[in-house]
């Protein structure tokens, strides 16, 4: 990906153009990390790009941004700006081509703003980005309130790089965050949820919940989350203090990549506060199931797809239950064991328990069982399909359904074998049931 930006980069400045890569690939190559992406800024406008390279896509053509598709891989191409007044708190009313430097200007993080001549190998700061690297320091280019005012997402993105790099912000950039946390809310969910999603699945996880509540945006954005703070819990079972230094917790010890497991375990227990009481003891009966309910609302309002919220639900919804694993018959064992989400939810239940009491004998009791039962065994091909029971003179409907899933339950405690066995039950049963 690398080469193909330097040949774009080549090809712009053997055309007369000045061209440099820019924003976060520069802070990473500043860094010594292979940056994800590669965007390029340069002094061709948009109609000049798409005239030197095959294969274009004008995204934003109008704020002076185009995609290069070259080499396998897209690369975006803006022409050097300054932007006009944001009204909207989202994005400028319109742009005017300009210098370099004054593009870095109109950037959002100090960070983000420098500048890199691959041909010339040099770096090009007019912002102070790189002393603020080697301070491990996110700070606005300019007055903060001015920038966040420009574009409210940056609220979001002023916790998410200093979570993920594991910087501190700049007392006055945290204070116009503090300050301007509710206005947060004019900003789409799908930039929010895209924000939250690169925020908790990289490194830094459980630091950026916690900047996210002292900064008040997870009031604004996630107040079902901040209601975890200052909910108490058993001290024999959670030693680690309240529900919500709990799941920061789990997030310091979560992997990071899968936005199921993440989400799942930032609301596995957003059941709680709802569900506290104090009988013998603090608890939280059926926290799970209201939890669930919980997470699927809070997931549709942030526009997760459908296959998502089934997966992330479930794992929130079934997070008690391997508690008791070593206790259950062996179909039930595994029904759990054959599920889609099964990996997730072991590695949940991991680390709610490194989070708390440390006890791992169902995370190892299970671990042992995935290994020593073969896939056929643990999710073996249907004996029976309705088809097979209409054949039998069953009419559609609810008894069709409730004969496959005997049959399924018999097959799995292995009571029954073969397809043949599985014909007499089903006979047997729409007798019984008839």
């Amino acid at each position: 990906m690398r080469d193909t930006a330097l040949q774009i980069i080549r090809q712009l400045q053997a055309a007369g153009h000045t061209a440099y890569l820019a924003g976060g690939c520069v802070r990473d190559l500043v860094r010594g990390v292979p940056p994800h992406d590669y965007d390029i800024a340069t002094t061709a406008t948009p109609e000049q790009i798409q005239a030197l390279f095959p294969k274009t896509v004008p995204v934003g053509a109008q704020f002076g941004v185009v995609l290069v598709l070259a080499g396998g891989y897209s690369f975006e191409v803006a022409t050097f700006r300054s932007d006009e007044a944001y009204l909207d708190g989202r994005r400028p009313s319109g742009v005017r081509y300009g210098s370099p430097e004054a593009d870095a200007q109109r950037r959002d993080f100090t960070i983000n703003g420098m500048f890199y001549d691959p041909i010339a190998d040099r770096v090009l700061d007019w912002v102070g980005g790189e002393a603020d690297l080697k301070r491990r320091l996110v700070r606005t280019i300019g007055d903060p309130r001015q920038r966040f005012t420009e574009d409210k997402l940056r609220l979001l993105r002023c916790v998410r790089f200093a979570a993920n790099l594991g910087f501190a912000i700049e007392p006055q950039t945290f204070a116009a965050v503090h300050e301007m946390a509710g206005e947060i809310s004019v900003v789409s969910v799908e930039r929010i949820r895209d924000e939250l999603i690169k925020l908790f699945t990289r490194t830094g996880a459980g630091r950026g919940l916690q900047l996210l509540e002292a900064t008040g945006l997870l009031t604004v954005i996630l107040p079902e989350v901040a209601a975890l703070k200052g909910i108490a819990q058993p001290p024999e079972f959670h030693p680690e203090g309240d529900a919500f230094t709990h799941v920061k917790l789990m997030f310091d010890q979560m992997p990071p990549g899968d936005p199921i497991l993440a989400f799942a375990v930032l609301l596995h227990d957003v059941g709680k506060p709802s569900t506290f009481t104090w009988t013998d003891r603090m608890r939280f009966n059926e926290h799970d199931k209201v939890g669930a309910r919980m997470a699927e609302a809070i997931l549709r309002r942030l526009r997760f797809s459908n296959e998502q919220i089934e997966q992330i639900v479930l794992c929130v919804a079934e997070h008690m239950r391997l508690q008791h694993v070593q206790e259950m018959r062996p179909a039930k064992l595994k029904r759990i064991l054959a599920r889609p989400t099964f990996p997730v939810e072991l590695e949940l239940h991991r680390l709610d328990c490194v989070a708390s009491h440390g006890k791992l004998d169902n995370y190892q009791f299970l671990k042992t069982k995935a290994a020593e039962l073969p896939l056929e065994t643990v999710k073996p091909k249907p004996l029976l399909t309705g088809d097979d029971l209409l054949a039998l003179g069953l009419k559609p409907g609810p008894l069709v359904g409730r004969i496959l899933r005997e049959v399924a339950e018999r097959q799995l405690r292995e009571q029954l074998q073969s397809r043949e066995a599985a014909l007499a039950f089903a006979r047997r049963r729409a007798a019984e049931l008839a």
